[in-house]
């Protein structure tokens, strides 16, 4: 009869190694480590979690993760505090925002300007319109006043 699988862990500090096997001893050889790692209580057996039903998968197979340890203890650390700007980067980020500032006023500017050419150009178009009417107009009659002349 088959024995019981077990499932064994022990971490590097940067990864965790899990293997299920039969024995402690055949946990040592799937990890070819040269020492006892459950003598000094550096492996463990473990009985549920993630980390087991992953080894539970694939029996005899070395599941390697990244630790958990070292990004948990990375988010536990404070925030660091932020320094306080100097002086220089101040008055670079005021004169920043002052050119950026005369920037948009002088777009506005040019913004206003191009409306009034094209008001104008309107006013032009329309004065240049009613003038070619009238010429129109003004030639209509004065052939109309020819062929009167001729018959």
């Amino acid at each position: 009869m088959a024995r019981k699988l077990k499932v064994f862990a022990w971490s590097d500090g940067l990864h965790d190694y899990t293997v299920a096997t039969t024995s402690r001893a055949k946990a040592l050889e799937a990890w070819d480590v040269g020492r006892d790692l459950f003598k000094d209580g550096t492996a463990r057996e473990i009985g549920e979690g993630a980390a087991h039903e992953a080894a539970m998968a694939a029996p005899d197979t070395v599941i390697t993760t990244p630790a958990g340890g070292l990004g948990a203890a990375l988010k536990a650390l404070p925030a660091r505090a932020r320094r306080k700007p100097s002086k220089a980067e101040i008055a670079r980020a005021e004169a920043l925002a002052a050119l950026r500032a005369q920037l948009e006023a002088l777009e506005d500017e040019a913004e206003a300007s191009e409306v009034a050419f094209a008001e104008r150009r309107g006013a032009l178009e329309a004065e240049e319109a009613a003038a070619n009417e009238g010429f129109a107009e003004r030639r209509a009659r004065l052939e109309q006043a020819i062929k009167a002349a001729r018959a």
